[in-house]
């Protein structure tokens, strides 16, 4: 009996040991350098060390780290006013000034000049997610995130910033890849696809997160999962392709690269775009743009496009965000812009995928916007009659947490205080906004180390892991008489569009085409002006029509062919219509944004390709303009399918 009684008795302590250990909050927590080296606000009360975020010299909850996350977020909301919480729901532009300060200095280029002072953003509006265009060198943008951070500090919460990015390390010429080479330079995700392998594709994301960490941008605008369905559209190059499993895997690596298995301190959160599916536009034409507004299913296919979509919720995806386009001829669902969509946004990507991460739009919906002289029209389609705060009320009432690229809280303020959106419906969407800045560390430790910035962000690692990939991505299509690969320092080559001190590194460069052994040409899939973009400097930067070369163009790269042998390259943005290029090529390879030493590394057999084609190329523009712009692989008698090439 005795025995029994000890018995239970140490089980008992046991047991209270376990609650205590679990209960009990530890004292001691050393904060991070960069926190202690640049917060103003560093406290210590009872041995813990900690953000007085809102300088009232106690330990709040929302500022304890080990208050569990829902906690924090209850605590935070019931402290905030209606305009902080609309404030909130808007990411907006931000000009980084080239030496780091934050402070407002005349506008030096064009991308400065539209995007507004963030200082300005943070006392004016409560904004507190911004999305970065042009950037300086890596320290130095530590420093300006750093200093930005600092004065959001100043704040009556001390909310923290989150900053965001389209993608920076893109080796190709797509329109949202952000000019910024001192990232570590990788092919198009069209080229991650060609490659085909999930372990590559985590890698890429996973040092892309830590150059994003290392100078403070903490969620990607992407990736864009929507489905090449369609071979005119202008934005293939940020897919990974026309085929839904391949993407399915491509957005799972990628997303589980930036984001970890689980969102933490060290995490970049995704936003996934453009649900559900911004692939099947009518004639390849844009919906950036009035003159295109519906996506077509003529394949009836609405459904072949979500599949993306539903790995990227799997996957544990932060964020989506819908597209411009209206959705046409689908039954039930209204035919206005899909983040006006309630039926797309509420009923089919909250209540049937239970997607609860934050919705965002995609930027202008909302006002007009005028640069220079040209007046880009808010891409409000369907909803053109409704006015600035119906406009915005009506997004909110879809299912929508965030507007991108506006800033208009003070409307949030008023269509709540007039009774038209409820303060219990935008604190759904504030809870949603808080729970990630918490889940990634923020409140806790806003700030990098400016001194690592340089270092990590376009190390030697990483730069060689991006260029491996840029040359493991090139596809070879045609190789007639086992041309590929050359012999290195052999032979006379005459070259287009490839940097002579690099083909000299290779073979001996002449000026005429007659004197050479071989040629060696650089293309890119054709694009041609339309007529509904004239006018548009805008509109003009994208690669709009046909995809076939014309012309002089065409009987010039024709004639070099049949003058000398000739290997053909071309840059794969979109899927080029090439029969007679190909035919009369001796080698043909396509790349997807790989620069001239990667090419000539593979032409010269240092290294051999190994990438497959993750769209089809057509035969003809006739093919073409048969497609249906919904259904995959679907051209007839394509010059070279979906899943082409060959090695060495």
């Amino acid at each position: 009996m005795q025995l029994k009684k000890f018995t239970i008795y140490a089980v008992g302590l046991v047991g209270v040991s376990a609650v205590l250990a679990f209960s009990v909050k530890p004292k001691n927590n050393p904060l991070p350098a960069p926190v202690m080296a640049e917060s103003g606000l560093i406290k210590t009360i009872d041995g813990y060390t900690f953000r007085d975020l809102n300088k009232n010299g106690k330990l709040d909850i929302y500022e304890d780290a080990r208050e569990p996350i829902e906690k924090r977020i209850k605590d935070l909301l019931g402290k905030m006013t209606l305009e902080e919480k609309a404030g909130m729901m808007f990411y907006s532009p931000v000009r980084v000034n080239k030496d780091g300060t934050i402070e407002e200095e005349k506008a030096t280029d064009f991308l400065s000049s539209i995007s507004p002072v963030g200082t300005n953003e943070i006392d004016k509006h409560h904004i507190t997610h911004f999305n970065l265009f042009g950037v300086p060198a890596p320290d130095t943008l530590a420093m300006w995130y750093n200093r930005i951070q600092q004065y959001e500090e100043k704040t009556r919460l001390g909310i923290p910033l989150t900053i965001a990015s389209d993608p920076r390390n893109q080796g190709g010429a797509g329109i949202f890849a952000m000019s910024a080479k001192t990232f570590s330079m990788w092919p198009d995700p069209l080229g991650l696809a060609a490659i085909g392998d999930e372990k590559l594709t985590w890698q890429f994301a996973d040092i892309s997160r830590q150059e994003y960490l290392a100078v403070g941008i903490r969620q990607g605008l992407h990736p864009q999962v929507d489905l090449a369905t369609e071979p005119r559209w202008p934005r293939i190059s940020g897919t990974f392709g026309e085929d839904a499993d391949l993407s399915s895997r491509m957005a799972t690596a990628y997303i589980k690269g930036y984001q970890g298995e689980k969102l933490g301190p060290n995490s970049v959160a995704t936003m996934t775009k453009h649900f559900p599916g911004g692939g099947p536009q009518k004639s390849g034409l844009d919906p950036h743009f009035s003159f295109q507004k519906g996506e077509v299913y003529p394949g009836n296919n609405f459904n072949y496009h979500l599949i993306p979509f539903e790995a990227a919720f799997k996957a544990g995806t932060a964020a989506i965000m819908p597209y411009y386009g209206v959705p046409m001829g689908q039954k039930g669902i209204p035919e206005v812009g899909f983040s006006y969509n309630k039926e797309i946004i509420t009923g089919l990507l909250r209540d049937k995928y239970h997607f609860n991460g934050v919705v965002c739009t995609d930027w202008g919906l909302v006002s007009d916007t005028k640069l220079g002289t040209v007046n880009f029209e808010a891409r409000a389609w369907g909803v053109q009659n409704l006015n600035t705060e119906e406009r915005v009320q009506r997004i909110i009432d879809a299912g929508v947490d965030q507007l991108g690229g506006e800033n208009l809280p003070d409307v949030i303020v008023k269509l709540v205080k007039e009774g038209k959106i409820s303060e219990h419906r935008i604190d759904e969407s504030i809870v949603r906004l808080l729970r990630l800045k918490f889940e990634l560390g923020l409140f806790d430790n806003p700030f990098v180390d400016e001194k690592k910035a340089a270092a990590i962000v376009g190390s030697p690692e990483f730069m060689k892991a991006g260029e491996d990939a840029q040359r493991r991505s090139i596809t070879l299509l045609k190789n007639a008489d086992h041309t590929l690969p050359l012999a290195p320092n052999k032979l006379k080559i005459y070259i287009k569009n490839i940097n002579p001190k690099i083909a000299a590194l290779y073979a001996t460069v002449v000026d005429d085409p007659k004197q050479a052994d071989i040629a060696i040409i650089r293309l890119q899939t054709p694009n041609y002006p339309i007529p509904e973009a004239k006018g548009n400097f805008i509109a003009a930067m994208f690669h709009w029509g046909d995809l076939d070369f014309k012309g002089q163009a065409l009987q010039d790269i024709l004639t070099l062919e049949k003058t000398v042998p000739t290997v053909v390259d071309i840059y794969i943005d979109r899927p080029a219509v090439v029969p007679e290029i190909s035919q009369n090529a001796k080698a043909l390879l396509v790349n997807f944004g790989s620069d001239d030493t990667a090419l000539l590394d593979v032409v010269f057999g240092k290294y051999k390709p190994g990438g497959h084609l993750p769209i089809e190329l057509p035969s003809s523009m006739e093919a073409v303009r048969n497609q249906k712009e919904d259904m995959p692989y679907d051209s007839k008698d394509p010059l070279y399918k979906f899943g082409a090439g060959l090695s060495y």
